[in-house]
């Protein structure tokens, strides 16, 4: 009995499937940068006359710009400029550090309820998740993609362990597994576990999902955080 010849078919097969599951995985990400570009491209225009409702209804509520910008940690660490409709006071940042004790979230994240610094109008348009819109631009930059881990800020990746850091292995998204499964209801371990799970199963099958689901989660007006 031929044993060597075998060992090398099962090896070539292996590595037949390997490459297969390469290919796919190449011509998944090739597909769905097409269509980040596209839809939030299309998205930016179609929605351009509400976005300068918001803008005027936000300056109208509260003095600071309309547009909130952050640094966040996106693919590999790299850092980028995150775009969101102001929906807190505009010196929130200062005030973090002062109701830092109030965090209710374990791990690097932070997060209270009633938080005092979201305005009348910000606490409608996280109700609905409006403020989260301004990310289109960020997914038509390439910073992000419609479906992938939420972007964390740099304070909250100084604090990560290896295990934390894997969740920075692909782009950062405007929606995840967290975003739609009970997000402040579970530790931030788990919410990790999900991005894992996320980038382990990663096809237009889990995006699609995950995308309806978002929708599903923001009618029902559980917000974003």
């Amino acid at each position: 009995m031929n044993t060597t010849g075998a060992y090398g078919n099962v090896i070539s097969a292996k590595k037949s499937e390997e490459n297969l599951k390469t290919e796919k995985r190449r011509a998944y990400t090739v597909v769905k940068r097409t269509l980040d570009v596209l839809v939030s491209f299309f998205g930016l225009v179609l929605l351009l006359p509400f976005f300068l409702v918001i803008i005027i209804v936000i300056r109208i509520d509260s003095k600071g710009k309309a547009v909130f910008t952050q640094t966040r940690i996106g693919k590999d660490g790299k850092p980028f400029k995150f775009y969101k409709f102001r929906s807190m006071c505009d010196d929130a940042e200062r005030k973090r550090a002062e109701l830092m004790h109030l965090n209710e979230r374990d791990g690097p994240a932070f997060k209270i309820n009633k938080d005092p610094r979201i305005t009348a109008v910000g606490a409608f348009i996280r109700k609905y998740s409006i403020d989260e819109l301004p990310q289109l631009l960020n997914i038509l930059k390439g910073d992000m993609s419609f479906v992938g881990p939420r972007p964390p800020l740099p304070c909250e990746v100084e604090q990560y362990s290896e295990f934390h850091k894997k969740r920075l292995d692909i782009r950062g998204g405007l929606t995840c597994y967290w975003q739609i499964s009970g997000r402040s209801n579970i530790t931030f371990d788990d919410w990790v576990k999900m991005d894992i799970k996320y980038i382990e199963e990663m096809s237009f099958y889990t995006d699609l999902k995950i995308f309806l689901k978002t929708f599903k989660v923001v009618f029902a007006r559980k917000g974003a955080c």
